[in-house]
């Protein structure tokens, strides 16, 4: 089983950007597809974007088209999300997840394997 750590949260105006991290471990990193989910307090978990790394096919939630771009280092197992133009509404946690040979919806309930998640905090 894949193991995923995030990193790169922290605290920004609105407008501003963050990259965040998901360093994975412990499976063949060609085979998975990795995402990034939030959750805010009190909202559900929500997709963000995942990227199939074996061929580098992504999709995105519509909230964060042209904002977030998500890409992956084969060499070094890890899934960036670049994320621009950050909103107050992007406040959350952030968490990566993987899911073997995944090419489906954007839906937390087909990946089976999570990091701890970082925190995400965007001041307006």
């Amino acid at each position: 089983e894949v193991q995923l750590v995030e990193s790169g949260g922290g605290l920004v105006q609105a407008g501003g950007s963050l990259r965040l991290s998901c360093a994975a471990s412990g499976s063949t990193f060609d085979d998975y597809a990795i995402a990034w989910f939030r959750q805010a307090p009190g909202k559900e978990r929500e997709g963000v974007s995942y990227i199939s790394c074996s061929d580098g096919m992504a999709i995105y939630a519509d909230s964060v088209k042209g904002r977030f771009t998500i890409s992956s280092d084969n060499a070094e197992n890890t899934v960036y999300l670049q994320m621009n133009s950050l909103k107050p509404e992007d406040t959350a946690v952030y968490y990566c997840a993987a899911e073997l040979h995944y090419r489906g919806r954007l839906s937390p309930a087909y990946f089976g394997s999570w990091g701890q998640g970082t925190q995400v905090i965007v001041s307006s």
